[in-house]
């Protein structure tokens, strides 16, 4: 809640894990005004799709805030597929400095669309690239760049269940390794916040 009331430039993740935690924040904190707020990574699907990330954070949090939503939403534009999406997507985070970013694990070990072993782990220039689908649904996504990660004042994984323990261990116990790009992906500071069953390889 901190985040929110602070302002800056946040960026939310999708999957079924961080959508309760959306509903959370949006009754314990309903004004956003103080922020601008962006998509670790999205699928080049319409905004309606209900694979979107920006979908899921419409229902579970920008529908739910009182009367004071964020000062700005940075949609991807998923429907105009992904290589145009990325493109300009990369263009509007020119500058942009994140203050806070949520992002996943998935039992792969990736985050955000930072699949295993894929191209955009090395990406040093851009902002946001096009990412092949690793996991279902299989769409072309759009996905932040590690660069931009590194700039977040406060970047939180946030895991639950065993099916992730594995990564979680791969991820903040053994050393770096593109075979688990949540290993590779740090804010200026880093915090995971883990249930009992995602932490038990710890």
């Amino acid at each position: 809640m901190a985040a929110a009331r602070e302002g800056g430039h946040i960026a939310l993740c999708g999957g079924t894990t961080p959508k309760r935690a959306y509903e959370l924040a949006a009754s314990l904190e309903p004004r956003w005004p103080k922020v601008e707020l962006w998509f670790g990574d999205e699928r080049a699907v319409p905004p309606s799709d209900p694979r979107s990330n920006y979908h899921l954070v419409r229902e579970a949090l920008l529908d739910r805030l009182g009367g004071r939503p964020p000062a700005a939403v940075h949609r991807v534009r998923g429907e105009r597929g992904a290589a145009e999406a990325a493109a300009l997507y990369d263009a509007e985070l020119d500058g942009v400095t994140l203050s806070f970013s949520l992002n996943g694990i998935g039992p792969d070990g990736h985050t955000a669309s930072l699949f295993p072993h894929t191209p955009a782990l090395a990406e040093t220039e851009r902002r946001a690239v096009v990412a092949e689908a690793g996991l279902e649904p299989l769409v072309e996504r759009v996905t932040m760049t590690p660069p931009v990660f590194a700039t977040a004042e406060l970047l939180v994984y946030l895991a639950t269940g065993a099916e992730k323990a594995e990564a979680v261990r791969r991820a903040f116990a053994e050393p770096p390794d593109p075979a688990c790009p949540a290993s590779l992906v740090r804010g200026r500071r880093t915090v995971a916040v883990l249930d009992a069953a995602a932490a038990a390889l710890l």
